[in-house]
């Protein structure tokens, strides 16, 4: 079961969030804006600390604990893209991929939409839920 999902601008601003699980406590606005900088700042630090010389980290990419598992990706531009879901959830990796799809078809072709704001796009919106929802939303 795929439980949130989140978009990070590269500079640590949230600019999308959607809860897909109605079980789940309700962040205040602030709250969820600190826990994105948070994670930027958590996996800006990860990307230095490789312990493999001569190495590019990618930064942190799954956090694993007993209710969740928290999965990140990474595109060239630096827009970070989550997703916390079931520790037993299959596949995250992949739908994280088709997540970003969605989001270059709907958010970055529109001509309407300024690069690193926060996404208000229904199209967006009802594919990214389509897509949670064939996977095990």
């Amino acid at each position: 079961m795929i439980f949130s999902v989140y978009i990070i601008n590269k500079a640590g601003g949230l600019i999308y969030q959607k809860d897909f699980n109605e079980g789940l406590a309700k962040l205040t606005s602030n709250e969820y804006l600190v826990l994105a900088g948070t994670f930027h700042s958590v996996h800006a630090i990860t990307s230095k600390i490789s312990p493999v010389r001569n190495v590019t980290s990618t930064g942190l990419e799954v956090l694993e604990a007993d209710t969740f598992k928290l999965c990140c990706y990474q595109t060239l531009t630096g827009t970070k893209f989550l997703i916390i879901a079931d520790p037993n959830h299959p596949n995250i990796d992949n739908v994280l991929h088709r997540a970003y799809d969605i989001y270059s078809d709907y958010v970055m072709k529109n001509p309407f939409y300024a690069p690193e704001m926060p996404i208000r796009s229904e199209l967006f919106d009802l594919n990214l839920a389509k897509l949670i929802k064939s996977v095990g939303g």
